[in-house]
């Protein structure tokens, strides 16, 4: 009865803290403030409180649609690119989920920004660098646990023509530290040899690696799906609001804000 207990109040307290993640990260954007400060500006009846509130609403546009800021932040948070050498080889490439989403009605999965990170695996496997492929990655939705992302990619990599035997999926993740805990019970089942080489958005690098870490799988990043190229930005671009850097500073902060989550919680 006990051990019951104990499962329980593991599961609740991982589901909450899923809950809350994915309020968390509605909470962080930029944009929805942007849109709760217009809001204030509108319903505000005072005309010096509307025109306060107008003015932070246009400066708080200017600063987060600004492209150039956003683009030094990503560049410096980026894992760098990793270049393998000819025999490097590794036993095993742990593939993040986080590139599919699904149609309900047909149950079709669609890929992607970040299906890079399926793409390099693929490679990967391809030139012999990763001798076996564990996709971990369930459903990152509240309600709809029913489209398990790491089945779908599991059934594209047969058909890329990586054979089933060097196939490891896991489908059971929500988030991050999931895809640790649950990736290092199945290898240790296995008794699958380290490091392991972690292939996720460069921008995902970081906190996943660290997060790894503290779960005791060594790994060795291999990042993809770079979000910005370090090349010169030209003055007009640097200049011009662009929607995309909202787009941009939702990926950043949900790296930053998650990473330092992550560390307050013992999971990174």
């Amino acid at each position: 009865m006990e051990g019951i207990i104990a499962r329980l109040e593991k599961y609740l307290t991982s589901q909450m803290f899923f809950i809350l993640s994915k309020l968390l990260y509605f909470f962080i954007s930029p944009f929805n403030w942007l849109l709760i400060l217009i809001l204030f500006a509108f319903f505000t009846k005072d005309a010096k409180r509307k025109r306060r509130w107008i003015i932070l609403s246009c400066c708080w546009f200017l600063f987060f649609s600004n492209p150039y800021m956003i683009h030094k932040l990503i560049i410096n948070w980026q894992a760098p690119q990793k270049t393998l050498v000819a025999n490097e080889q590794y036993e095993t490439g742990i593939l993040l989920a986080g590139f599919v989403a699904f149609e309900y009605k047909s149950k079709q999965g669609y890929y992607g920004a970040a299906s890079d990170r399926f793409i390099q695996a693929v490679r990967l496997y391809k030139l012999g660098h990763i001798k076996k492929i564990l996709i971990t990655g369930g459903s990152g939705s509240i309600w709809r646990q029913q489209y398990k992302e790491a089945d779908f990619v599991k059934e594209q990599l047969q058909d890329m023509g990586v054979a089933s035997a060097d196939i490891l999926s896991e489908n059971q993740s929500r988030n991050t530290y999931e895809n640790a805990i649950n990736s290092k019970k199945l290898l240790d089942s296995l008794l699958i040899k380290s490091p392991y080489l972690l292939i996720t958005s460069a921008m995902h690098m970081k906190r996943s690696q660290q997060v790894f870490t503290k779960a005791g799988i060594e790994t060795v990043a291999f990042p993809c799906n770079f979000n910005a190229i370090n090349n010169p930005q030209l003055f007009g671009a640097s200049i011009t609001p662009s929607y995309k850097a909202f787009e941009s500073w939702d990926i950043y902060l949900k790296e930053v804000v998650g990473l330092l989550v992550y560390k307050l919680t013992g999971k990174a």
